[in-house]
């Protein structure tokens, strides 16, 4: 089997982190790879922001998580706290994407970007996880704060985030089913 078929084949969602972060030349791998995806018409509607700063992920956790815990709908919240009570795994690293809203595919190209991110860091032994949950603390209560930290401009909307660090164990990526393929 192919290096990328293997990479795709054994790639799971790691929820569960060490506290290491880990090398910048990796850090910096992963976000050429996400780059490098393909875009409708190359228009690359996105910018992808590393926060490597611990506890500033750890803050935007917290606030996500009481935002949760307010909903009247508590399952993802009751989904979370069975799975250790922090919605962002404790990852020491978010690659955030933002998207410029330019054109009709401006979010598909940042699935695009957050899947690469993600083969790549598991192509690089590194647990990660497609979260789309990142995009509540910013549009939370504290969402105007927390934007100004990471520089996010007014012409930018919330793409996707992917969370990367060494896994803390791994597990076995999810069952596949293969009644989800037909040929025509």
């Amino acid at each position: 089997m192919n290096e990328v078929l293997r990479v795709i084949k054994e790639r799971y969602s790691c929820r569960n982190y060490k506290n290491d972060l880990p090398d910048k030349d990796k850090l910096d791998a992963i976000a050429l790879a996400g780059v490098q995806s393909p875009s409708a018409m190359n228009r690359q509607p996105w910018e992808i922001l590393i926060i490597t700063d611990k506890n500033f992920i750890d803050e935007m956790d917290t606030d996500t998580m009481k935002t949760l815990a307010a909903q009247e709908d508590k399952s993802t919240y009751e989904r979370i706290m069975s799975r250790g009570g922090k919605v962002f795994y404790n990852a020491p690293c978010m690659y955030l994407i933002l998207k410029h809203p330019i054109g009709n595919f401006a979010a598909l190209d940042c699935g695009i970007v957050s899947e690469n991110i993600a083969l790549a860091a598991s192509s690089l032994e590194l647990g990660n996880v497609i979260c789309a949950m990142a995009n509540i603390p910013f549009s939370g209560s504290r969402g105007a704060e927390f934007k100004k930290k990471v520089g996010w401009s007014d012409d930018l909307e919330f793409g996707m985030a992917v969370l990367v660090g060494y896994a803390q164990e791994s597990k076995e990526p999810h069952e596949v089913d293969m009644n989800k393929i037909r040929y025509i």
